[in-house]
């Protein structure tokens, strides 16, 4: 049974950093596009970043608008674990982030939806104070 866990979320003040990290089993990790998402209260969920499945042409790592610069994602295929390193926190990025696995060649800008995501882990709440 695949599982997705993610971890590392907090409270922290804003200009702070976290990184996130999120672990998947029972699945070959390494051919999974790989999602972060999140979501606030009374918002919709948004694709924050993704990046994609080893092997893919040219290699793919995208990012919303607003963590740009900021918001750093990687992945350790040999750890089965995808990363997520925030700095310059601010208050509008508090929500609860998720982690998402794809075997669909599916990182880019139409992540927004989730759509196309098959596993997803059960969220880590980021919290930052102004």
């Amino acid at each position: 049974q695949v599982q997705v866990v993610e971890s590392g979320g907090g409270v922290v003040q804003a200009g702070g950093s976290l990184r996130l990290a999120c672990t998947a089993s029972a699945l070959t990790f390494e051919y999974y596009d790989m999602g972060w998402f999140r979501q606030a209260p009374g918002k919709e969920r948004e694709g924050v970043s993704c990046i994609s499945r080893s092997g893919r042409s040219g290699g793919i790592a995208y990012y919303i608008d607003s963590v740009k610069g900021r918001f750093t994602i990687s992945r350790d295929n040999v750890k089965n674990t995808l990363y997520l390193q925030m700095n310059s926190l601010k208050p509008e990025d508090t929500a609860m982030y998720h982690c998402a696995a794809a075997d669909t060649d599916i990182c880019g800008p139409n992540i927004a939806s989730g759509a196309g995501f098959g596993y997803w882990g059960q969220g880590t709440q980021v919290t930052v104070s102004s």
